[in-house]
């Protein structure tokens, strides 16, 4: 795989690579990530099954998919939730963070489940900070809610991913030295632009959220597109394309360690 000189060993921090969408080209998709300078993948799961696929996938592909483990938090299975967290105290060596997991206020509504759903993400935020691993976070509709059960747990390693709240409300998540990755859906979406337009550049990362989340709507999105977040971020903060490369480097560095690249 050839890479871009100009924007090489960039990360998309945080990807499902083992969407269906993918089942017939991920050789070539990751080919294209690489071409481009995305040269690592976070690859997030939603279940137990995805969490084993990614494993494999991080052996099909190693040093370009980076593994983790989760339970997306429309999945109200508490023991499900512990058979995902007993793999990633077996697998914690080969695993890049737990993700995604977090809240949801967009599908989950009745207080019962939402208190399940609570209880399920503190038993990751736990974990993570009990094995020293980032949490990718998921917080749809949720992210005040979200962030402050991350702080009154004290997760310290921390990405919220795609946060869809107003950008007052990432302010303590900022203070509490956690990121926030931009998906290439920031190009048509004011929220995310005051997103990027609000908070410091230090605690911004890429991702893609493929297959979804694309600059455009109706098409599938892929890890190559994490230079369009790249992008947008570079207009909106008014500065060259190299010096945001630079910085989201070093941030990913930060947040998941020296097996990003750098």
């Amino acid at each position: 795989m050839s890479v871009s000189a100009e924007h090489s060993g960039l990360t998309d921090c945080h990807a499902h690579l083992c969407a269906a969408a993918f089942s017939r080209d991920l050789d070539d998709v990751l080919t294209r990530a690489c071409d481009a300078g995305v040269e690592a993948v976070v690859a997030v799961g939603e279940t137990l099954a995805d969490a084993e696929r990614n494993l494999e996938l991080a052996e099909r592909y190693p040093g370009v998919v980076r593994p983790t483990a989760g339970l997306y938090p429309t999945h109200l299975d508490l023991a499900e939730a512990e058979r995902v967290a007993d793999l990633i105290r077996r697998e914690r060596s080969r695993l890049a963070a737990i993700g995604e997991v977090g809240l949801d206020r967009w599908k989950v509504r009745e207080e019962s489940d939402l208190e399940l759903q609570r209880e399920i993400f503190a038993l990751f935020i736990d974990l993570s900070i009990e094995l020293d691993l980032p949490l990718n976070v998921h917080s749809r509709s949720a992210g005040h809610y979200a962030i402050d059960l991350l702080r009154d747990r004290g997760a310290n390693r921390v990405q919220l991913h795609a946060f869809d709240g107003r950008a007052a409300r990432a302010e303590p998540a900022v203070e509490a030295g956690y990121f926030f990755s931009v998906p290439p859906s920031v190009v048509r979406s004011p929220q995310k632009q005051k997103l990027v337009r609000r908070l410091p550049l230090s605690c911004l990362l890429l991702e893609t959220d493929s297959p979804v989340l694309g600059p455009e709507r109706d098409r599938r999105n892929e890890p190559a597109n994490a230079l369009v977040s790249l992008r947008a971020i570079a207009e909106i903060k008014g500065m060259d394309e190299q010096g945001v490369a630079a910085a989201v480097r070093v941030n990913t560095t930060r947040l998941y360690g020296r097996k990003a690249p750098s």
